[in-house]
């Protein structure tokens, strides 16, 4: 019966459990549905290595052990999330912050003991530095666990690294691959005001052309979007940051608005193994 399971999957499968593979997470069935591949990738990559299923998930043939990591790291996400949300909500009393989400592998259900807690923040048009300078500070009054540059031992810290005002939304074609598909297909909402969130999806359709049916995206009308009266500081507070990350910044893309702080290239790492298990 399990042959049977395994035997008759379609590659747009095969590919989704490999490729979730890469992160040690094995694929339940409706994991399957959700995260199947677009056929047009299928059909441009023929999966070459063996499906195996036990206990109701999908993992590649030989790494049985991919359950138990799946189980473990559940139970670490399921205690970081608490904390994100405790100290997530503060931010929804900020005016000039519309959406704050969980990105990376916690809002995945797949952190490991020893990792951080990536937030995106989505702010309004042209206060994406104001908002940062106001964040960090209303944090560090309540004495939060905020990662700090340099730091090494980075367990259950707040790491504020992806940050775009209303206005900076679509990802860059050039960095459009299934990698950034998923990373934003799995973003988890916190703080979600006039639905930004939503939004931010409609505006990255294009991930669609990966994972299909890993998100609902909802239609919007063109919309208008205005500059905020908070941003007659922003000057003031991107100029004050850009002074004291003088010196500090290495692989940080920063502009006036979009903000990537604490980069992992994993893009190309994955891809290329990605391509590994096809032929």
């Amino acid at each position: 019966m399990k042959e049977d399971v395994v035997k008759n999957l379609a590659p747009k499968y095969k590919l989704a459990i490999y490729y979730h593979s890469l992160f040690d997470f094995p694929l339940k069935e409706m994991e399957l549905l959700k995260w199947e591949v677009a056929e047009k990738v299928a059909r441009k990559n023929n999966p070459n290595a063996e499906i195996d299923f036990k206990d109701g998930f999908y993992f590649v043939k030989g790494k049985i052990g991919v359950i138990t990591t799946r189980q473990l790291r559940q139970r670490n996400s399921e205690k970081k999330e608490r904390l994100a949300r405790k100290y997530g909500q503060y931010l929804q009393f900020i005016p000039t912050i519309k959406a704050v989400c969980l990105t990376g592998s916690l809002a995945m259900g797949n952190a490991s003991e020893e990792a951080d807690i990536d937030f995106l923040v989505i702010t309004k048009k042209g206060t994406l530095w104001l908002s940062r300078l106001i964040t960090l500070l209303c944090l560090r009054l309540i004495s939060a666990p905020v990662r700090r540059f340099g730091e090494k031992e980075v367990k259950d810290k707040l790491c504020f690294n992806l940050w775009l005002d209303e206005a900076n939304l679509v990802w860059p074609k050039g960095e459009r691959n299934i990698f950034t598909a998923h990373e934003i297909a799995q973003i988890k909402p916190l703080v979600n005001k006039e639905q930004t969130f939503e939004h931010f999806l409609f505006k990255n359709s294009w991930i669609k052309e990966y994972w299909p049916n890993a998100v609902q995206i909802k239609e919007f009308k063109k919309i208008k979007v205005e500059s905020s009266v908070w941003s007659f500081f922003e000057p003031l507070a991107r100029s004050l940051q850009m002074r004291y990350m003088k010196g500090k910044r290495t692989k940080e893309k920063v502009s006036k608005g979009k903000a990537v702080f604490h980069p992992q290239i994993l893009s190309s790492e994955i891809l290329q193994k990605f391509s590994s298990f096809t032929s």
